[in-house]
């Protein structure tokens, strides 16, 4: 704040009740004001430039500082009778830019203002001495910050949306800290507490409290690991003592639950009474702005609690699009309740014993000891002669434990380079063998895809498990050493992970062989659940599924014809979504691969009770805003927000409908998935067949440029940047 400036509202202060009661006699309308500056009312073109004003409104509120036209530009001081009071810069009326607000109870902000909201960097400090410093977004905790609260706790990591999110650091005032991730304000994912004793848990958790797989780690070196709950029913574990006289001969985990974790509770932030931008102001000539300026805080406040907008806005609402074309009918969205997908494979099931001897060879895989790996590779180790077998008899053996199964061999294909692989892709082994070995069954997909593989999920739906053909195990080991160099060098490509890939022989007079590959999820995410899914090549034959509305599940993936929708990304987004789908569709290119797809998964952020996707409103630019706030900290592919526009086809066999101007707010997961199809001698003759029957561009079988060059082109229609 300048010194003149600081002059004057001293003097300003002195002042203050005898200007309110001057202010108050002399009002006769809701539009009088009394200017106490100079102002030379005969010069028009003073009357446009800046200055030192003094105006008291028939209210009571003060201003004091430059004045332009009818409102505060430039450097300035309100104070409402209620004792609230902003000083810094305006514009136009409205704080912005660099400014301090205070409250009567003695709390303050101080940072950047936009549009009279707190946005930006800034600084506040409540009535009970808690503080927050870093990011705001439309008035709340937004980006990266540090919280320090009245109890003597502090948080430093990500926020979103008021609460914090993300990565980042809890510490107790009594010695305990927390480090991991975060979702609404409590211990979520993955993360570490480590208490004042030395004790430690790392593994996974849920609303606060250890769930799923981890590790309690005494400071003595004993530990007890397995699949932890709340529910006493759904825990299992060992417990592994150390070496040490201290060690506990028997120990419950439910001492974590009830006696560790009751000290670790998360403070909570003072609540912000009144926001700068709900403040009303009276300028001169004005049309109620104290009503226009309430309304948009209303609305936004209901947009950053994740509520609906208001009727007018949800009810029919197009944001502002065009009409829809001649001869075209607008879908009817419905969204359905969301159901684990597959079923589980208990005892009895015909692949029963096929889930238990590929548990006992991964456990047996990734367990077995190995030198540390560097990410430089040797070209040995992409060999494909490369491979290791074990056998596991069911009396067990030197190598392998006794199992319920029958007799079978196992095979691991490049076993260091696929180590490696999830070293590169920060998969944690422990976890990694928990999540597919553990007490929980694997889930079988209900049908088999269109290659005829057979497709297992993990319980906590990290991992894809897909039976392979011997052509396609060929296609990866060909390919294993580029699709390394590949994944190495862009570690945000969009390409399907893999993470093992393993054969199981079983005895007896048939020798029958299963290999199959070990994949991520795409639609692992715990944050948000997915209400549509498409499979999108660029081709039009075959690429329709055909159901009316009310059968579409959120499981069931749509192909290219049924998209009724144009993605439209941040510039952030769009420009590193399209050089990465460049580079991917390249790579794919020059190793012969085609039939490859871009799958979608669509969460609608609003959605009406019974179940309808609600259009965005204009308060959609703060969670927009919000998004924006945190991109850098999203890896490409998950989790990216977007604004999806409704299209229409006027014709059956376009590929991409028209735009018709409503918009829906959307998260998005995406990837390119089902690489290992190359282009040999089989699809060359599909080709040849199907292109006497039907249009050569509408096929899904060409030749791999072709193929790379048509996906990009359409791709680049289906996405595009949000202006």
């Amino acid at each position: 704040m300048s010194k003149s400036l600081n002059g004057i509202v001293k003097a300003w202060e002195a002042k203050l009740k005898k200007s309110q009661a001057a202010a108050k006699r002399r009002s006769n309308s809701i539009f009088t004001v009394m200017s106490v500056a100079h102002v030379d009312d005969d010069d028009d073109d003073d009357e446009q430039q800046s200055h030192i004003h003094q105006k008291a409104f028939f209210n009571g509120d003060i201003y004091t500082g430059q004045w332009s036209g009818v409102s505060p530009h430039g450097t300035g001081k309100y104070l409402w009778t209620d004792g609230c009071m902003y000083v810094g810069e305006w514009i136009s009326g409205k704080p912005m830019g660099k400014g301090r607000f205070s409250w009567p109870s003695g709390a303050t902000y101080e940072g950047r203002f936009k549009n009279s909201f707190m946005d930006g960097e800034g600084i506040y400090t409540g009535s009970s001495d808690e503080t927050y410093r870093g990011g705001w977004v439309c008035n709340t905790r937004h980006g990266k910050g540090a919280q320090s609260y009245a109890n003597g706790d502090h948080y430093e990591g990500q926020f979103r949306r008021g609460l914090p999110e993300g990565k980042g650091r809890y510490q107790w005032k009594n010695g305990n800290h927390y480090v991991g991730h975060w979702k609404k304000g409590q211990m979520s994912g993955q993360g570490t507490m480590v208490w004042r004793d030395g004790n430690r848990y790392d593994g996974n958790w849920e609303s606060g409290l250890p769930r799923g797989n981890g590790t309690f780690r005494w400071v003595d070196g004993s530990f007890y690991a397995g699949v932890w709950s709340e529910d006493q029913r759904e825990r299992s574990g060992t417990y592994y003592p150390s070496n040490s006289s201290e060690s506990p001969v028997s120990w419950d985990p439910q001492e974590v639950y009830m006696v560790q974790l009751s000290c670790c509770r998360i403070g909570s932030c003072e609540e912000i009474p009144v926001f700068p931008s709900e403040k009303s102001f009276d300028w001169l000539c004005s049309k109620n702005p104290a009503v226009k300026n309430s309304s948009s805080a209303r609305v936004r406040r209901l947009s950053l609690d994740g509520g609906a907008p208001p009727e007018s806005e949800s009810e029919g609402s197009s944001g502002g699009g065009g009409e829809l074309p001649r001869g075209s009918i607008r879908p009817n969205l419905l969204i359905k309740p969301t159901q684990k997908q597959g079923l589980t494979i208990s005892k009895g099931h015909k692949n029963y014993e096929l889930m238990l001897n590929l548990q006992l060879g991964i456990r047996h895989s990734v367990g077995r000891p190995a030198p540390a790996t560097s990410l430089d590779l040797k070209s040995s180790d992409f060999d494909p002669k490369e491979k290791i077998w074990t056998r596991f008899p069911p009396e067990g053996s030197k190598h392998t434990p006794p199992h319920q199964s029958t007799d079978f061999r196992w095979k691991d294909y490049c076993p260091v380079v696929f180590r490696t692989l999830r070293k590169l892709f920060k998969v944690d082994p422990a976890d990694y063998m928990i999540s597919i070995c553990g007490n929980d069954a694997l889930r079988e997909l209900c049908s088999p895809g269109k290659s005829g593989s057979f497709f297992y999920l993990t319980n906590d739906d990290k991992y894809m498990i897909k039976t392979m053909k011997k052509s396609e195990t060929k296609v990866l080991i060909r390919m294993l050493s580029a699709y390394y160099n590949h994944v190495r060098a862009f570690e945000n490509t969009l390409v399907t992970k893999f993470f093992g890939l393993h054969c199981v022989k079983l005895a007896g007079p048939a020798q029958k062989k299963v290999r199959f590959v070990i994949m991520g999820n795409l639609f692992c995410t715990a944050e948000y659940v997915i209400h549509r899914r498409f499979d999108l090549k660029g081709s039009s034959l075959g690429r329709l599924t055909d159901k009316p509305e009310s059968e579409i599940q959120a499981t069931t993936t749509l192909k290219d014809l049924d998209l009724n929708f144009i993605f439209r990304l941040h510039k952030f987004w769009f420009q590193k979504f399209s050089s990465q789908v460049d580079r991917d569709s390249e790579f794919l290119e020059q190793e012969r691969i085609m039939d490859y797809s871009l799958l979608i998964g669509i969460h609608f952020r609003d959605v009406s009770p019974t179940g309808e996707p609600l259009s965005a409103s204009h308060s959609g630019n703060c969670r927009r805003q919000m998004d924006q706030a945190t991109e850098s900290n999203r890896r490409l592919g998950s989790n990216v927000p977007a604004r999806a526009e409704l299209t229409v086809r006027s014709n059956a066999g376009e590929l991409v409908g028209e735009p018709t101007g409503e918009h829906y707010d959307v998260v998005l997961v995406f990837g390119i998935i089902d690489i290992l199809q190359d282009y040999d001698i089989s699809k060359k003759l599909e080709h040849a067949y199907k292109s006497f029957q039907y249009d050569p561009t509408s096929i899904s079988a060409v030749d791999p440029r072709q193929y790379s060059k048509r996906f990009r082109d359409f791709i680049r229609k289906v996405f595009a940047e949000d202006t």
